[in-house]
C-alpha cells in the first residue's frame, strides 16, 4: 500500500527528498511530450491535482505496455496527487483507428467482461482505501444515458473535421483504398469527452496516456478550453519497445500480459529476467520503486559485472512482486533456481512446475520406457548409443537427480505431480518427459 507524500522512489541518492516531482518523472524516463512543461512543473508542485488515464478494454487484460502509465499514476498517487483510472466501456466499443485496417468490432458482452478483469487488475498496484484513495471510473456511465442528438449538437460541434483528419493513424487510412468508418472516426471525440467529463466532476486537470495517444489526449484539452474556457494539461509518456524495436501492444503480437492466466507469473518473470543490458536500466527506472542511489549502483554493476545480471534479477523480482505480489515471485524464483539450479523440483507446486516447465522442449513419454529412450525422445541425444554415452560419462540427471546407471527405467513416481519427468544434459540443457493425456 502506498503511504505517505515522499515515499523512498523520490528520494535522490543523497537520500534527500525531491523537490520537483516533475524533475522525478523526467529522470526516470517517463515524460515524452506535455503541453505546457512550465505550467504542468507549476500545478504538480502547488498540488495536489486530479489526473486520470484511460486503459482500453479491448483485450480481456491490460499489458506490459500500460504499465508505464500505472507507474506514473502510483508516483502521483504516492506524492499526495488525486488519482482516476478510467476504463473504457465505450471507448472499447468503438476502438482506436489503426493506422492500416479497420477494426473487428467486439460484443457489448465481451467488452463488459474485459472491463471487469482489467478492474481487478488495477487493484493491487494502486491504493483504493487510504487517506488518498485512487477512483476507478467507467466511460459508459456517461456515454450510454447520450442520445445521438445531444451528442452531435453539445460535443461534436466544438470538433473541427480538417483538424480531427491530421492525426496521423487517420490521415493514413484516409490515402488507403479502404479508407476509414465514421465509427472508427468518431473515437477520438469520445475519448476527449472523457476528459470534459473528469474535469467538471471531479476536477481533474491533468491526463496522460502514452505517446502514440497524444493526438486523442489533447483533442481532450482543446475540449475543456472551448467549452469551459479553462487550461489544462497532458503528459505522455514514451512507448516501451522491445529489442526490434516495436512497442510493445496487443496489435502488434508481442504483449507481455499483466494477467496470470495470459502470461504465466513464471513466463512473466523469465521475461525481464532475459532483458538486455541497453534495456535493463531504463526498465528499472520506469517501472520500480526502487531510489535513485540503488539504480546508480545497479548500473554500476552492468558495467562492470554484466555477467552477474544483477540488474536483471532485480528488475525481474520487483515487476513481478507489483503485478503477481510475493507469493507469486517466491514461487517462481524456487522454479527457476529448481530447473536452471540445484533446487528441489519436488518442492515446487502443481501449477508452478506446469508453469515453469510448459515451454521447455520435450514429449509424451509412457512410463516404463528406459531413460535411454527417453533421452532420444525428448532430444537431448541423437540416439540410443549417445544417450548411454551421457549416462556413462555422468552428465545426465532426472529430476536434478544425477543417473548412474544406463539401465534406469522412467517410473510414475518420477513424474512430478503426475505431470512431468525433467530430463537434464550437463546444467543448462533442459527437457520434460511429459505424461501422456
Amino acid at each position: 500500500m502506498l503511504t505517505g507524500r515522499h515515499p523512498d522512489f523520490m528520494r535522490d541518492k543523497d537520500n534527500t527528498i525531491v523537490s520537483d516531482f516533475f524533475d522525478e518523472l523526467q529522470w526516470r524516463g517517463l515524460v515524452a511530450q506535455t503541453t505546457d512543461e512550465s505550467a504542468l512543473r507549476q500545478a504538480l508542485a502547488d498540488g495536489p491535482i486530479t489526473v486520470y488515464c484511460g486503459f482500453d478494454p479491448s483485450a480481456p487484460s491490460l499489458h506490459f505496455g500500460n504499465f508505464v502509465q500505472l507507474s506514473v499514476l502510483r508516483r502521483m498517487q504516492a506524492a499526495g496527487h488525486h488519482v482516476i483510472c478510467l476504463v473504457g466501456g465505450s471507448t472499447g466499443l468503438i476502438g482506436d483507428p489503426k493506422p492500416d485496417a479497420e477494426r473487428v468490432l467486439q460484443s457489448k458482452d465481451t467488452i463488459a467482461e474485459s472491463v471487469d478483469r482489467i478492474k481487478t487488475l488495477v487493484g493491487p498496484l494502486l491504493d483504493f482505501d487510504g487517506d488518498n484513495p485512487a477512483t476507478l471510473v467507467n466511460n459508459l456511465d456517461w456515454t450510454a444515458p447520450l442520445s445521438a442528438l445531444d451528442f452531435l449538437r453539445d460535443i461534436g460541434q466544438h470538433f473541427r473535421v480538417n483538424t480531427m483528419i491530421r492525426k496521423e493513424a487517420v490521415a493514413r487510412r484516409l490515402e488507403s483504398e479502404q479508407g476509414i468508418s465514421y465509427t472508427e472516426f468518431s473515437y477520438q471525440i469520445l475519448q476527449a469527452m472523457d476528459y470534459l467529463q473528469l474535469f467538471r466532476d471531479r476536477g481533474c486537470t491533468l491526463e496522460i496516456g502514452g505517446s502514440d495517444q497524444w493526438g486523442n489526449i489533447t483533442a481532450g484539452v482543446d475540449l475543456v478550453h472551448r467549452v469551459e474556457g479553462k487550461t489544462v494539461h497532458a503528459l505522455a509518456t514514451p512507448l516501451l519497445t522491445d529489442s526490434t524495436g516495436r512497442k510493445f501492444g496487443k496489435s502488434e503480437g508481442n504483449a507481455v500480459w499483466l494477467s496470470a492466466d495470459m502470461t504465466t507469473p513464471y513466463a512473466f518473470y523469465q521475461y525481464f529476467l532475459n532483458t538486455e543490458d541497453a534495456s535493463v536500466i531504463s526498465l528499472l527506472k520506469a517501472l520500480t520503486d526502487l531510489p535513485r542511489a540503488e539504480i546508480e549502483e545497479l548500473e554500476r554493476q552492468v558495467e562492470e559485472e554484466p555477467f552477474r545480471r544483477a540488474a536483471q534479477r532485480t528488475l525481474a523480482e520487483q515487476v513481478t512482486t507489483l503485478v503477481h505480489g510475493q507469493a507469486a515471485t517466491d514461487a517462481v524464483k524456487a522454479a527457476s533456481e529448481a530447473l536452471f539450479g540445484k533446487g528441489d523440483v519436488s518442492a515446487l507446486d502443481a501449477n508452478t512446475l506446469r508453469d515453469a516447465t510448459s515451454e521447455l522442449p520435450g514429449a509424451q513419454v509412457q512410463p516404463g520406457a528406459e531413460l535411454v529412450d527417453a533421452l532420444v525422445a525428448v532430444g537431448i541425444a541423437d540416439s540410443r548409443n549417445a544417450a548411454r554415452r551421457l549416462v556413462t560419462e555422468g552428465g545426465v540427471s532426472l529430476n536434478n537427480v544425477k543417473v548412474d546407471s544406463v539401465t534406469v527405467v522412467l517410473e510414475e513416481k518420477d513424474y512430478l505431480h503426475g505431470q512431468v519427468a525433467l530430463l537434464k544434459r550437463g546444467r543448462k540443457h533442459l527437457a520434460a518427459a511429459r505424461m501422456p493425456s
